[in-house]
């Protein structure tokens, strides 16, 4: 007789993918969700535009990766709910052939599963049911759709701040990026800890008082942000303020916007 599965969905407590899906205006998540969201964002106001610019954000880095760099393969580990500029669709609409695996341990993204694999039919896209500390498993089950004996680009994108101290966030990418050849980048971008730090504080307190002790967040420093990039050459301009990692003409400009962000080439 097989073994009984837990619980799949645990609509009890906050989970990170679906409280973002609620700051982004989503459906896709529960009531207590949607209140960690509204308190979070009653602790720090700033928290939505924060949001916001990491999605961005992160458009900005695929489309220089698979523009103006040339990279093909994508591994976008804590991806989310699927929502609008999702890194397929960005980098598929630079260059159809771009393959990407997606990494998230909440089972209401795999249930939205569907809407990340369609992608154009020269590409190809791919999902992984698996927690970000679980590395090899998760190199494993990628290497069935990425070749990782060419450059990938590796994407943590406010996944960093769901690892705590005591769990090694740093080995983990360490370990992750050991893993990619020359050539591949790191994309990174995390809450600040020295940037509105009063709200930001607060409203992770608000947060963490309702989420699973797994998925608890922690923001840090420029520095420790910083320290991520180690062994890797930060692109211009280096660790900053997300909407000052290379706007683009159409992007508006945002003071006080508590994220760090950065890309890093492997060399």
């Amino acid at each position: 007789m097989a073994e009984e599965r837990p619980q799949e969905i645990d609509s009890g407590q906050a989970h990170p993918a679906r409280v973002y899906n609620a700051w982004l205006g989503g459906k896709d998540h529960y009531p207590v969700d949607q209140e960690a969201a509204e308190l979070a964002a009653e602790a720090n106001p700033g928290i939505v535009r924060a949001v916001r610019a990491n999605r961005a954000f992160l458009g900005r880095a695929v489309r220089h990766l698979a523009g103006e760099v040339g990279i093909r393969q994508f591994l976008d580990i804590g991806t989310g709910i699927p929502a609008a500029d999702n890194t397929h669709e960005v980098a598929q609409s630079v260059a159809p052939d771009s393959r990407v695996v997606y990494v998230d341990n909440d089972r209401i993204v795999l249930a939205h599963a569907r809407a990340l694999l369609v992608g154009t039919p020269e590409g190809r896209t791919d999902y992984i049911e698996s927690d970000a500390r679980d590395v090899e498993i998760i190199l494993a089950e990628a290497a069935r759709t990425l070749d990782f004996s060419r450059p990938v680009g590796l994407m943590l994108v406010a996944v960093l701040q769901y690892i705590p101290d005591a769990d090694g966030p740093y080995g983990i990418t360490a370990r992750l990026l050991d893993a990619l050849p020359s050539g591949s980048h790191l994309v990174i971008s995390h809450p600040a800890a020295d940037i509105t730090a009063d709200e930001v504080a607060q409203s992770m307190r608000v947060y963490n008082e309702r989420a699973a002790a797994h998925a608890a967040a922690t923001p840090r420093t420029r520095d420790e942000v910083a320290r991520f990039f180690e062994g890797t050459e930060p692109l211009e301009p280096g660790v900053v303020s997300l909407p000052l990692w290379r706007p683009g003409p159409h992007d508006v400009p945002a003071g006080d916007i508590p994220m760090w962000g950065g890309v890093g080439r492997k060399p």
